[in-house]
Order: structure tokens, then C-alpha cells, then sequence
């Protein structure tokens, strides 16, 4: 089987007064995050250039087949499959995850103080069979101070678009309208009437928070803060004392806090220190 060849087309790039050719710069799509969400937009010169590359190593690794299988059965041996963490005490219930020697994902559970009764509130194996999808990462799981409702996000094409769900515990039925291109994380409020939540931008950087009323349509969802820098990013979490949200702005180096109250019906985040470059 010949090496698989990807096909030249030179372009004359520049930078700091220093010139080049490079033969290979179009298969950088300018459209790369629509590829993200939808494969079928990939360049069909390099998807079938990247069908080439793996018919040619699966070619080539083929006697290796059976060391592969046995690698893999020792790697996997060394892992604990069947496992389950502590239980903790959230109000009136405890929870706890588990993970089965069948499954690929983890089991959320969950009993009454004071109660035998186990309730399993998700099953990621399971989650995964009902919406018959090839891909399948989950981002956040997080369940209501009234114990009702399961907020989660899931990615369903590796592309790190998460789309949150909110559904009823009891009855297992989506109670919202799902939320897309969301970073993945689900925060909500304590009268469990709202969650809050980070939307990607066209360039897949999560810079705003928004707030949506459980049962409503993601139009009417109230955007409460925005970063206006691009180098920026954001996210959203409770206080420990559960009094304030707090709202973190980012870069690699430099973070500011904003924050509210949670009794605002109309929150206007409000800074605490002004950010200053390099510190944390």
C-alpha cells in the first residue's frame, strides 16, 4: 500500500519580515468551528486524505493485532471497573456515583436520609443508548436544591459544544427547552426556578452568562454579564455560604471576580477588584 500523499498547493506566507512557502496552509479551514458542529463541512480532499492515513495504518499495524487486544486487556485490568465513592449529604439526601464492569459511564444515585429506598437519577450507558449516538461526553451534573430537577450538559460530536437538559427526577420528562452551545456547566438558582449558564461565542470561548427560567424558551433567557475582551473567558458558580454567585473572568494569567446577590431578581454584577495583569 503506497503512502498516502496530501496534495500541494503552495502559498507565500509572511511574518516579522521573514517569507516562506507553505505547501500545506489550505487545509486550515477558515470554517473550522462549523466543522466542529457539522463534519460533513470538512474539505472532502482532506477528509478523504485522513481515510487514506487510516486505511494505511490499520494496514500496516494489522500483524499486531492480537498485542494490541493484550495491551489493552492489561491496561484495563489494572483498572478498578466496579467501583462506588462515599456518599455525601446534600440536605435531605445523600449521593453518590458508581461504576459497573458492563458500563462506560457512571451511575448517579441517591437515598433519603433516613430512608433504604435508591433512587438511580442517571446512567450514562443507558442515556447514551436512548439518543443513539456515536459520541457521547458528558459535562456537568447537577441536581436542584428542591431535589426535583437534573440539570446536565452533553457533548454528542467531540467538539466541546455542550447542550444543556433540565429533567424532572420523578418523572424522568425534560421540563425545559435544551440549551446549545453552552461551555457545559449548569448552576441554578436556590428558589430552582432559574439556572445560569455560559454561552460559546463564534470562536467556541464561553464570554457570557445568561439566566433562563426553567420552562421557557432560550429567547427569552437573560443575558446578565458579558466580557468584552476576547482574550477573556468566563463561568458562574454559588458561594460556599450560598449567599453570593460568583462570576470568574479569566485569561492564562489574570482573573477578575464579579458578584451578586442571590435574592437579585435582576442581577447586576458588580466588581470586586479591577483586574490587573499577571495576578490570579
Amino acid at each position: 500500500m503506497k503512502i498516502p500523499q496530501l496534495e500541494k498547493k503552495p502559498e507565500i506566507k509572511s511574518c516579522h519580515d521573514i517569507k516562506w512557502k507553505d505547501n500545506y496552509s489550505w487545509i486550515h479551514q477558515k470554517n473550522i468551528l462549523e466543522v466542529l458542529k457539522d463534519a460533513s463541512k470538512l474539505l472532502p480532499e482532506v477528509k478523504k486524505y485522513l481515510e487514506e492515513e487510516n486505511a494505511y495504518t490499520e494496514h500496516n499495524l494489522k500483524n499486531t493485532k492480537k498485542l494490541q487486544k493484550e495491551l489493552f486487556k492489561e491496561i484495563k485490568g489494572r483498572i478498578k471497573l466496579d467501583d462506588e465513592s462515599l456518599p455525601f449529604k446534600d440536605y435531605d439526601y445523600e449521593y453518590w456515583t458508581k461504576t459497573t464492569t458492563k458500563g462506560n459511564y457512571s451511575i448517579k444515585l441517591r437515598k433519603k436520609i433516613g430512608s433504604n429506598k435508591i433512587e438511580e437519577i442517571w446512567n450514562g450507558d443507558k442515556e447514551k443508548e436512548k439518543l443513539n449516538t456515536e459520541y457521547f461526553g458528558v459535562g456537568d451534573l447537577e441536581v436542584s436544591w428542591n431535589d426535583k430537577y437534573l440539570g446536565y450538559s452533553l457533548d454528542l460530536k467531540g467538539s466541546e459544544y455542550y447542550i444543556i437538559y433540565i429533567r424532572n427526577i420523578e418523572s424522568g420528562k425534560l421540563i425545559t427547552e435544551k440549551i446549545e452551545e453552552t461551555s457545559g456547566g449548569v448552576t441554578f438558582s436556590l428558589d430552582n426556578k432559574f439556572i445560569y449558564y455560559a454561552k460559546l461565542d463564534e470562536h467556541h470561548r464561553p464570554r457570557k452568562i445568561f439566566k433562563h427560567k426553567i420552562g421557557t424558551t432560550v429567547k427569552e433567557d437573560a443575558l446578565i454579564f458579558e466580557e468584552k475582551s476576547e482574550a477573556f473567558t468566563v463561568g458562574i458558580g454559588l458561594s460556599s455560604d450560598e449567599k453570593y454567585y460568583f462570576i470568574a473572568s479569566s485569561d492564562h494569567n489574570t482573573s477578575e471576580q464579579y458578584y451578586f446577590s442571590v435574592d437579585e431578581e435582576n442581577p447586576k454584577p458588580k466588581l470586586i477588584k479591577k483586574r490587573k495583569k499577571g495576578i490570579i
